[in-house]
């Protein structure tokens, strides 16, 4: 039965798609079968994009959640798609509450005995869950209920999303296939963790505990009596949504501090503690009017190994230093940039980057010449996003977009850098830096000593003519099978006229017109040969100036 379940959501979720898929394959031959790409513009990819919302929307939960998470993937997505998508929240309708007390009742028992009093109007309802507000003893407390049934409909999905990947895969370059492969598995892994409220208990409880001593983050409590796989029950704490900044002002809230509090508490979770909140969007984050954060929703989160860990230290403190050789080097032990990327282009981007982060202005021209140095392979960019760093991604690039709605100037790096000096971590990388050097000085003098006998030696062997040189030709862009192609047809197109004209002096018509076909064809290859390459054209999307006018329209 669960079977041919996930047969039936199999056709109707590529019903849903055929019509952006079919516009993808014109843009690789404009009438499918045959002919060169064609040139997609800004416009069509945000209508496109629109139409993957309104898609995701209508196949419901499951699709909802694959949307966020996505919308948080630039190495899978287009800008364009991600914008489109960062605007998904759940638009889930909440269950009946009559199914949810039945879930409720099935976990705790008696909603009448277990509760003083409970709201039966739900004050946020979600994908997988909705939230429902009750008494204990006198305290309010926050109810999540799992929405009933939903298990069968997730696994149906998660099997769909696995059958669809392989067919996705052969559309698409090595390195978003890649993304893709990591995407599917983090997305199943994620979902699943959503559902098991104990886990979002143990985690939630965890972090609370981090954050004890600090009087700036606030984290509820867990009633752990009323709460179980399905059910949990969290101590009530009210707040003013955190992008209300008209609200915030009205409150007399010092926005920028609040601004500094999200950051420093997502850096402290990911850099010494090793656990953290996931899932930092504006709805899961509030502020009371002390000026205190509260984070909501503990369901999406995630660790951090040591070895991430000292590999993101790595990169803040290069990027703190402006050091794009180390931010590369680190980009690169991550597992999220390929050795083989072009160093001087990315070195170009990321100084685009870091001058953005900073609220630098950035002239247009600069950006184009960047695009266009990568907008051949703007689809096969070279970077990737290992799954045991997606959701520190999410978590960098989601926060990133709230502090600079609290402050349209913050610095982010100036207050990570801060952080880092106050945690002793540039000092530290100080200390590394002085060590390596001077091993490296050690290891030049022992080959100081090593290379005289040797280069005598190579001497040697040049005076007697018996020095041999071997040279292996890169050729990973295919120039010099191009440039071999062309000769061959070259030459043949070079033979095959006179050819041709001899033939029908001679009259040998029936000769002549094989003849004339075969140099038509050679000369038609020779012709395509030099004709340029056009790849998707792209628009620079990089200007903090162009986002923030995107975010008015």
């Amino acid at each position: 039965m669960a079977l041919f379940k996930a047969y039936r959501r199999f056709v109707v979720v590529v019903w849903q798609f055929l019509p952006l898929v079919w516009g993808y394959l014109r843009d690789r031959r404009r009438f499918v079968l045959f002919g060169g790409k064609r040139r997609v513009t800004t416009e069509m990819r945000v209508a496109r994009a629109r139409r993957l919302l309104d898609s995701l929307l209508t196949l419901g939960p499951t699709f909802i959640k694959l949307g966020q998470l996505l919308s948080t993937r630039p190495d899978v997505l287009p800008p364009e798609y991600v914008e489109v998508l960062a605007d998904l929240q759940d638009r889930v309708p909440p269950a009946d509450y009559e199914d949810a007390k039945v879930v409720l009742e099935d976990e705790l028992g008696p909603v009448e005995e277990r509760f003083d009093d409970f709201d039966d109007e739900a004050i946020s309802g979600a994908s997988l869950g909705q939230v429902y507000t009750a008494k204990i003893d006198g305290e309010e407390v926050a109810v999540k209920v799992r929405r009933p049934d939903i298990e069968g409909l997730v696994e149906a999905d998660l099997r769909v999303v696995r059958w669809t990947l392989p067919l996705v895969a052969r559309f698409v370059g090595e390195s978003r296939a890649f993304s893709l492969q990591n995407l599917a598995d983090e997305f199943a892994k994620t979902i699943r963790e959503e559902m098991d409220y104990a886990r979002e208990a143990e985690m939630l409880t965890e972090i609370r505990g981090n954050f004890a001593d600090d009087p700036s983050v606030v984290i509820p409590a867990v009633y752990e009596t009323h709460s179980s796989n399905r059910v949990l029950t969290m101590e009530y704490v009210p707040g003013t949504k955190i992008s209300d900044v008209e609200e915030l002002d009205r409150r007399g809230i010092d926005r920028e501090g609040v601004a500094e509090t999200v950051e420093r508490a997502y850096l402290q979770m990911i850099i010494e503690d090793g656990v953290f909140h996931a899932d930092p969007h504006p709805g899961n984050l509030a502020v009371r009017d002390d000026g205190a954060v509260v984070f909501y929703d503990f369901g999406m989160s995630g660790r951090v190994d040591e070895f991430v860990q000292s590999k993101i230290v790595d990169f803040y403190v290069a990027v703190a230093n402006q050091d794009i050789d180390a931010i590369l080097d680190a980009l690169i032990e991550m597992g999220t940039l390929s050795p083989e990327a072009d160093r001087a282009t990315m070195a170009d981007v990321m100084e685009l980057a870091i001058q953005d982060a900073r609220g630098e202005d950035i002239e247009t021209y600069r950006v184009q010449q960047i695009v266009g140095q990568v907008e051949d392979t703007i689809y096969e960019f070279p970077l990737r996003l290992p799954s045991n760093l997606a959701l520190v991604l999410r978590v960098a690039t989601v926060v990133e977009g709230v502090c600079v709605t609290l402050d349209p100037d913050f610095d982010f790096i100036t207050v990570a850098t801060d952080y880092l000096a106050e945690e002793g971590y540039r000092e530290e990388s100080v200390r590394q830096f002085a060590e390596e050097t001077a091993d490296q000085f050690q290891r030049s003098a022992q080959s100081a000593v090593r290379i005289p006998p040797k280069l005598e030696s190579a001497l040697d062997r040049v005076e007697r003519e018996d020095l041999h040189v071997r040279a292996d030709l890169e050729d990973s862009d295919g120039v010099v099978d191009r440039l071999a192609r062309r000769v061959v047809l070259g030459l043949a197109f070079a033979t095959s006229v006179p050819t041709t004209a001899f033939l029908y002096v001679e009259a040998d018509l029936a000769a002549a017109g094989v003849m004339a076909a075969f140099t038509a064809a050679v000369g038609v290859g020779l012709y395509r040969s030099f004709r340029k390459r056009r790849g998707t054209l792209a628009t620079p999307q990089f200007t903090r100036q162009n986002l923030g006018q995107r975010r008015e329209d």
